[in-house]
């Protein structure tokens, strides 16, 4: 065997020689080959004979010793080997590099696993597809999209708070109390505690809002101009009648006549399009923002019984009527007097604002006739008039209440004070502005709003001992306006009634009562309102529609509990992410089965409840950083590493002598001077 130094010197020398060789030379060939890798000379794997007779002829002479003809016919170099884009034995792949996690190993011998090589030269396809609803590679999960914020990202890695143990299935929350809200979760404070805002199944209680996850939530605020958590509403003011009460409850539109019940206010009105509703604009709770019922629900439209209490919204005004030193008393309180009503202080339709428009019957300074005004001036001027029942700061205080009224045997509901001070320790005598008489709080007005259906033949009592209209259909229905005693007024909506209110059975209708007390040294007032039932939505969601829903965290529609199936309440049934190995279905379960590789040399636990890849499992998984895998791994020349990386080996481009390499040029391409188990071999150039 010639030493690599004397190899190369016999190439050079035949190479030499052939430059002076006569191109008519019969045995003169052209040496030169193209090769993926430049111009070669042929070779040989036999070294030169150096015991051939000199007298032999030409070069096609006979061998001295054995008479047989010398073979000078020039070789191909064989370019063949891994990388050169040719599936050849023992190659299972070749997709024109020696390059390894690419799919196709750097020795050819392996496609890697999650690709497929189908075309030699071309890039190795990666198989691992995220949003084809399978959990394959190193994704650990896939819910059929590429959607972020579902609980599977756009690159099929599960987010953080949720739990994904179906492919392909929808994503859940992974636990109440982790401080993520995911899944269908309202609130997540970071607990599974209830009564602090969000339940123990993560949905905001009544009362509370949740804004961010992990952080306590707070209690609602109403009428701090913010609607939030259940709130139907919050426009910040102490106003009735402009669409939400200073109690944050919708309101209904009676601006047109008929009312018209707001999605949120919690009941449904005849001609309305609202299709549930609940008395709020949550969504998830099965009627939503828009009051209509929400997949996976159902809602109950029921229509409520009357209640035994009435509670109406009512807003009281305080003006200054018997002022302290220093202060001023209002031009219209303690001022007039009268001995009964005195009617047309007020036009008989409501104005746009839904207040009452003054007339300047009977003002100081413009009386008409006395039959009009039988008892003198009853006001000062149409600026202080408008003051009665509208917020003016420095001239009244406003106090918003709830008047309550009980039920009566014809379902009326009915309120009746001989002694009528709301507003006693409040308003101007609070602050110490206006003296009390008797201990009494005299000189306000009240503003009362509510409404009914009209039925026909109603029969309403008013009473009251100063000013009192009442209108019904934004038109005037009652007036004992003036000042006067106590005076008791009863109104029947029959027929002609109907006309004149343009009012039609079976609609709903607004009542407004506008009150003052102006005069010591009583005040009465009665009130009666009808009664009238309205229809609220009740929504559950709908256990066993195979949609989840409400406080449902799975449904399937056949809910037998069976594996992988939901329980008869439309919880989950035994499945893979449960901790609990179910045999029969399940290589593992460690309850978060997201190894989807392990380098502990034995297999975790990977999404579906199989076992996951591991160093050691004898596939090449390059997704992971493997170069080898035998299945054994001890190490040693030629072998796998304990980690999956290739040990010393002929081919690494060293030459490993104690293990009998006479040369490792580092590829593997069989004809050149090194063959594939590393020796030297005689190349021949002619």
């Amino acid at each position: 065997m010639y030493t690599k130094q004397l190899l190369k010197l016999l190439i050079a020398i035949a190479f030499i020689a052939s430059i002076g060789c006569s191109s008519t030379d019969a045995t003169t060939k052209d040496t030169e080959t193209e090769s993926s890798s430049g111009t070669y000379a042929n070779v040989s794997s036999d070294p030169p004979n150096d015991s051939a007779d000199d007298t032999g002829g030409d070069s096609g002479g006979t061998d001295s010793e054995t008479g047989s003809d010398t073979d000078t016919t020039p070789l191909e170099i064989d370019t063949t080997g891994c990388g050169n884009g040719v599936i050849e034995p023992p190659e299972v792949c070749d997709d024109g590099n020696i390059s390894s996690q690419d799919g196709c190993s750097a020795d050819c011998s392996t496609t890697e696993d999650g690709f497929m090589c189908s075309v030699p030269g071309e890039p190795c396809v990666n198989i691992v597809v995220c949003g084809d609803g399978k959990v394959t590679g190193d994704e650990t999960c896939d819910d059929f999209n590429t959607t972020s914020g579902d609980g599977c990202s756009e690159t099929c890695r599960l987010e953080a708070g949720w739990q994904c143990p179906d492919m392909g299935e929808n994503c859940m929350a992974a636990e109440c109390g982790d401080g993520i809200v995911a899944g269908n979760e309202e609130c997540d404070d970071g607990n599974a505690a209830s009564e602090d805002g969000c339940s123990e199944s993560c949905r905001e209680e009544s009362g509370w809002a949740c804004d961010e996850a992990a952080m306590p939530c707070h209690e609602t605020v109403c009428n701090d101009g913010t609607r939030e958590g259940d709130e139907p509403c919050d426009d910040g003011n102490m106003v009735i009648g402009d669409g939400c009460t200073p109690f944050c409850e919708k309101e209904p539109d009676c601006a047109e006549g008929a009312c018209k019940s707001a999605c949120g206010d919690g009941f449904i009105l005849p001609g309305d399009d609202e299709e549930c509703d609940d008395g709020n604009l949550q969504n998830n709770d099965g009627c939503s923002e828009e009051c209509k019922v929400e997949k996976g629900f159902e809602c109950d439209n029921k229509e409520e019984m009357l209640t035994d209490i009435l509670e109406v919204p009512i807003t009281y005004r305080d003006f200054i009527a018997r002022p302290v030193d220093g202060a001023t008393r209002h031009p219209d309180f303690e001022i007039y007097s009268g001995s009964r009503a005195t009617p047309g202080l007020a036009e008989d339709i409501l104005g746009d604002d839904g207040k009452m428009i003054y007339t300047g019957l009977c003002e100081l300074g413009n009386l008409s006739s006395p039959e009009d005004c039988p008892y003198d001036e009853q006001t000062t001027s149409e600026e202080d008039f408008n003051q009665w029942y509208r917020d003016v700061p420095e001239v009244n205080k406003t106090v918003v209440s709830r008047l309550s009224l009980d039920k009566q045997v014809d379902d009326t509901y009915y309120f009746a004070s001989d002694e009528f001070f709301p507003l006693d320790d409040a308003g101007w005598v609070e602050a110490n502005m206006e003296k009390p008489l008797d201990g009494h709080n005299f000189g306000f007005t009240s503003e009362l709003r509510y409404w009914f259906k009209y039925a026909g033949n109603e029969s309403l009592e008013f009473r009251g001992d100063d000013d009192v209209w009442v209108f019904i259909n934004n038109r005037l229905a009652v007036d004992i306006g003036g000042l006067h005693p106590s005076q008791i007024i009863q109104v029947t909506l029959d027929e002609d009634a109907a006309t004149g209110l343009n009012l039609e059975i079976g609609k709903i209708y607004e009542i407004v009562l506008f009150h003052a007390e102006r005069h010591t040294a009583a005040s009465r007032y009665n009130l009666t309102l009808s009664g009238f039932t309205t229809i609220h939505s009740q929504c559950e969601a709908a256990c066993g529609d195979g949609i989840v829903a409400g406080d449902e965290t799975c449904d399937d529609e056949v809910n037998d509990g069976s594996y992988g199936s939901c329980m008869p309440d439309c919880t989950r049934g035994p499945r893979c992410g449960d901790g609990e190995i179910q045999e029969d279905h399940e290589a593992c379960d460690d309850g978060i089965n997201l190894t989807v590789y392990s380098t502990t040399g034995e297999p975790g636990c990977a999404p579906g409840c199989k076992e996951g890849a591991w160093c050691g499992d004898g596939v090449l998984n390059s997704l992971f950083g493997e170069q080898c895998d035998d299945g054994i791994n001890e190490g040693g020349y030629g072998k796998c590493t304990p980690d999956c990386r290739l040990d010393a080996r002929c081919g690494d481009g060293v030459v490993q002598t104690a293990y009998g390499e006479e040369c490792d040029d580092g590829n593997s391409i069989a004809d050149d001077e090194c063959t594939l188990d590393c020796k030297e071999q005689l190349v021949h150039v002619e």
